[in-house]
């Protein structure tokens, strides 16, 4: 069956935003059978990147996944101001998603079947969201998620997806970020350490100093250092000397403990 969306232009202009390439792939053969006439302005991966785009390139509907390779996608609603409507892609319905279904904002589930993505770009044709409700429902779904499962990296021509659970430390370096595997491997991020820390579950991970973010498993040991400091060594081991200052000891020890709220 084909549906053709009346509400909309003739031309559908659409922006993707996903970062896995067969759910990219998936997403076209959609909008290739469905709506043949549809043009798609660009397929991004990235918050930070769509941001930067949206303001000069005005589309008509986007369909954005979750998780992105830079973080949560409904930080976007909070950072661009005039959205146009949006079909959230998602391969959890634990993202609060009875929220989106009350609101202009529709929701996929992988694998996306073609009956719910007609029924999807219908809802949005015929009740656009308004920018106001979309930045609202940003900073719901902001507060309600849950911490990033996965991060994407880029090695040359190879996708490389890590799960947040092999991950041992992150770290910064010459303005650039890394993460450094339980096995040893450090790979490139595209995301600053400010944002990764916000990506993760404090239960598990602890900024150390300025530099870099570890998780509980990577601390190989603590010992006291001058000034009431704590020095920290991690496994695989990190190359600068890491020190935990005075002031932030309490919450270190509370975090070594498993005391977080």
């Amino acid at each position: 069956m084909k549906y053709v969306c009346h509400y909309l232009f003739d031309s559908m202009r659409v922006l993707i935003l996903e970062d896995e390439v067969p759910a990219q792939l998936q997403l076209k053969r959609l909008l290739n059978v469905h709506y043949p006439d549809t043009r798609i302005e660009a397929v991004l991966d990235s918050v930070d990147k769509a941001a930067r785009w949206l303001p000069s390139h005005p589309v008509d509907l986007i369909f954005m996944d979750v998780e992105l390779s830079d973080g949560i996608c409904f930080e976007l609603f909070n950072r661009v101001s005039d959205m146009p409507p949006v079909i959230i892609i998602t391969a959890y319905e634990h993202y609060a998603l009875a929220a989106l279904k009350n609101s202009a904002v529709d929701y996929l589930l992988k694998p996306v079947g073609d009956k719910e993505f007609v029924e999807a770009v219908e809802k949005c044709c015929k009740s656009p969201a308004k920018s106001q409700d979309l930045q609202n429902l940003g900073k719901l779904m902001s507060l309600s998620q849950e911490y990033k499962q996965r991060f994407v990296v880029r090695l040359g021509d190879q996708i490389i997806v890590i799960q947040t659970k092999d991950i041992a430390y992150f770290y910064s370096e010459d303005k650039s970020t890394f993460i450094m595997t339980r096995e040893g491997k450090h790979y490139l991020s595209d995301a600053s350490l400010e944002a990764v820390e916000g990506q993760l579950n404090p239960r598990e991970f602890f900024q150390l100093s300025r530099n870099c973010i570890a998780s509980i498993g990577a601390i190989s040991s603590i010992s006291r250092h001058f000034n009431s400091r704590l020095r920290i060594e991690l496994h695989p081991p990190f190359s600068q000397t890491l020190l935990v200052s005075r002031i932030r000891v309490p919450v270190f020890m509370k975090w070594i403990e498993g005391d977080v709220e």
